[in-house]
């Protein structure tokens, strides 16, 4: 397939966008050298601006070279549901009411465990959490994992060490912890109707090598780690004091525009209006509240449309180098892709290709959900965790090459389950 030159110049582009990527820690550094022009460096230094950055340095070049109509009817034919799915879902999930509902339940979970506590909390979160995923969606499970990992376990981590093995091993578990349904997982939902997957389908075939990898994950983890002796840090304990009958029906209800907006995420001009009605309470009900991390989800959002831009134009060399693949060897180049490009598009590209093999869409499929947590763009709630989770490492910010790093031991326990037991015939 011969490519454009505005498919040229957009992956050159991503190209760029990757390297910035790698390189934000080191931009953000520039901040401080040079301190009258810290408020750019700044900017630039946040990974979730990048291909926001990039995306509309290629509107800019469209528009130079295909013109206002052609331009503007390639940006109308991208589906943005997504991005503005996890800023709607990011907003709702980790404000105050619904983590409090949250860490207290994972709390008195882990309260079984007697004197290690602790250990069972942080097991939980990196596991139950995950797994919920396939029920509330990715994004959300992100969300309140990110949240509460951050109140009940990143605040008092004592090493970079620490918090990157939980950061890794979140990531790849919540990748894929949302593959027991054919719903909550972006990339499932790409291939899900085209291929006739159903979530009984997702289930027998994915979700339960899914589960055992989370499990086993998450174990490593809380032996690698050995969470501190403080069973929460102050932000946390906050949390899991005795709350008010009015706290208790504020968390009710925040739960149930949650329910609404997952219920409703393919439809955007629904899930944007229950989350409208949804600031529209917490206003009128502010005692309950604290701030809406209005930041976060709106940076995240960026990342993701920008994201939808650019990736819309990378098929050209994405599709036929699937298609070259065997159905093994897709395996380890999904896996591999899916670090540098996001695993819905990875998918979304696959469903593209005529005459799958049923062993082909498997291992596609494997792939893509098992190299999730290796950076940050390769999964979309990624973002929305690191988003969150930034604020409690050096300089407030995430270095990828420690996160990949980080990732690899999980990764490799998450992919040693779906090409042991390659679950064929697949109809």
């Amino acid at each position: 397939m011969s490519a454009s030159t505005i498919e040229l110049i957009a992956s050159a582009l991503f190209a760029l966008a990757l390297l910035h990527t790698f390189s934000v820690v080191y931009i953000h550094k520039l901040g401080d050298r040079f301190p009258a022009h810290a408020g750019v460096f700044h900017l630039l230094g946040e990974i979730e601006v990048v291909f926001a950055l990039w995306a509309c340095v290629l509107v800019a070049v469209m528009f130079a070279l295909l013109g206002k109509p052609e331009t503007l009817s390639y940006l109308n034919a991208r589906n943005y549901t997504e991005p503005l799915f996890v800023f709607a879902v990011m907003l709702i999930a980790a404000s105050h009411p619904v983590l409090s509902l949250a860490q207290s339940t994972l709390h008195r979970l882990a309260a079984l465990a007697g004197k290690r506590a602790i250990y069972a909390q942080y097991f939980l979160a990196l596991s139950l959490m995950p797994l919920l995923g396939s029920l509330l969606t990715e994004p959300a499970a992100m969300t309140i994992a990110a949240m509460s990992l951050g109140l009940s376990f990143f605040a008092i981590a004592k090493t970079d060490r620490a918090r990157y093995i939980t950061l890794g091993t979140l990531f790849v578990n919540v990748s894929i912890g949302g593959v027991l349904t054919s719903y909550a997982a972006p990339p499932v939902l790409m291939v899900a109707s085209t291929w006739n997957w159903d979530s009984a389908f997702m289930f027998s075939h994915f979700g339960w090598k899914a589960i055992i990898a989370v499990l086993v994950n998450a174990a490593i983890a809380t032996a690698l780690v050995r969470p501190g002796a403080e069973p929460l840090a102050e932000g946390a304990s906050e949390l899991v004091q005795t709350r008010s009958l009015g706290a208790k029906l504020a968390s009710f209800v925040h739960c149930v525009f949650l329910a609404g907006v997952v219920v409703f995420a393919h439809e955007p001009v629904v899930f944007m209006g229950i989350l409208l009605i949804f600031v529209a309470y917490t206003q009128a009900y502010s005692r309950f509240q604290k701030p809406l991390i209005w930041r976060e989800a709106l940076m995240v959002a960026c990342f993701l449309g920008g994201l939808v831009i650019l990736g819309g134009l990378q098929g050209w060399w994405l599709t036929p180098l699937l298609g070259a693949m065997s159905p093994t060897g897709v395996y380890f180049g999904a896996i591999g892709l899916t670090a540098i490009t996001d695993n819905a598009a990875l998918t979304y590209l696959a469903s593209q290709v005529p005459n799958l093999s049923d062993s082909f869409k498997y291992f596609v499929l494997a792939g893509a959900v098992v190299g999730g947590g290796l950076t940050v763009i390769a999964n979309a709630p990624n973002p929305a965790g690191a988003a969150i989770l930034a604020r409690y490492f050096p300089e407030h910010e995430i270095s990828p090459a420690r996160l990949l790093l980080a990732a690899l031991l999980p990764t490799a326990v998450a992919a040693f389950l779906p090409i042991l037991m390659p679950s064929t015939p697949l109809n």
